[in-house]
C-alpha cells in the first residue's frame, strides 16, 4: 500500500480558536472539514511544504520556526495509508483569504467534532484540545 505524506496547521487566533477549511466541490472527500495544509513535493522539507500550502491556499506567510509540531494522524484509506502530522502556528504575516474558493471558519477547539471531517482529521482534535486548555 502507498504511503501520502501530508501536512497539516491548526491556525491558532487570538481567540484560541483554529481555522479549519470546507474542502471544494470536485476534491476526494468533498464537503468535509479539514485543517489547511497538503501534500509535500519531492525532497521537500513538511515545515518547507506547508508554509507553501499555506501562502497557496490562504495567502498568508508562515516562517517555519512558527511551526511547532504537536501530533499526528496515521489512517489506513482503501488504497493508500495516510500520515499526517499536524504543526500549531500563532503567528503569520497576511490576512486569512480563502485562494481556492473553499469556505472556511474560526472555531472553538471543543466544537471542532461539531463539524464532519475526514478520518484522518478527526484524531488530532483531542490533542490539539489538550493542548489549548
Amino acid at each position: 500500500m502507498k504511503l501520502l505524506l501530508v501536512v497539516a496547521a491548526a491556525l491558532i487566533d487570538a481567540d484560541n480558536r483554529v481555522l479549519i477549511a470546507q474542502r471544494p466541490e470536485g476534491k476526494q472527500l468533498a464537503g468535509l472539514w479539514e485543517f489547511p495544509g497538503g501534500k509535500l513535493d519531492p525532497g521537500e522539507r513538511p515545515e518547507r511544504a506547508l508554509a507553501r500550502e499555506l501562502k497557496e491556499e490562504l495567502s498568508i506567510d508562515v516562517c517555519e520556526p512558527c511551526l511547532a509540531p504537536l501530533t499526528f494522524a496515521s489512517h489506513a484509506y482503501d488504497d493508500f495509508h495516510l500520515l499526517m502530522p499536524l504543526y500549531v502556528c500563532r503567528k503569520w504575516d497576511g490576512l486569512v483569504v480563502p485562494a481556492e474558493g473553499q469556505n472556511i471558519k474560526w472555531a472553538h477547539a471543543r466544537d471542532l467534532r461539531k463539524y464532519d471531517m475526514p478520518p484522518a482529521d478527526a484524531p488530532l482534535i483531542g490533542p490539539l484540545i489538550d493542548f489549548l486548555r
